[in-house]
């Protein structure tokens, strides 16, 4: 992992927030970082990354890793919430 990777991480977990929560109007939740599964095989980590809160990634009924498709019909596909990071966080830590 590069040093502005984990720059990064470390803003979008500890500053920055769930991206869920934020984009729904919550406002801020402590995040760990959710690699992309999509396109990787479930061993790989991909170079993509978002935060969510435990709800929205661990959670056995509500987070990502509990149900993929059902969990991105109703909060958007892993790519439109990095889009949505990107779009709302500071230039230094767009990924």
């Amino acid at each position: 992992m590069s040093v502005k990777d984990k720059k990064i991480m470390d803003y979008m977990a500890n500053v920055y927030g769930c991206v869920v929560c934020k984009r729904l109007g919550y406002g801020f939740a402590p995040a760990c970082i959710h690699h992309f599964r999509s396109d990787v095989g479930m061993s790989q980590r991909s170079k993509k990354y978002i935060p969510l809160c435990w709800n929205h990634h661990q959670h056995p009924k509500h987070g990502i890793h509990g149900g993929t498709k059902s969990w991105q019909k109703k909060h958007g596909t892993e790519q439109e919430l990095l889009d949505y990071y990107n779009a709302t966080a500071p230039e230094d830590y767009q990924t």
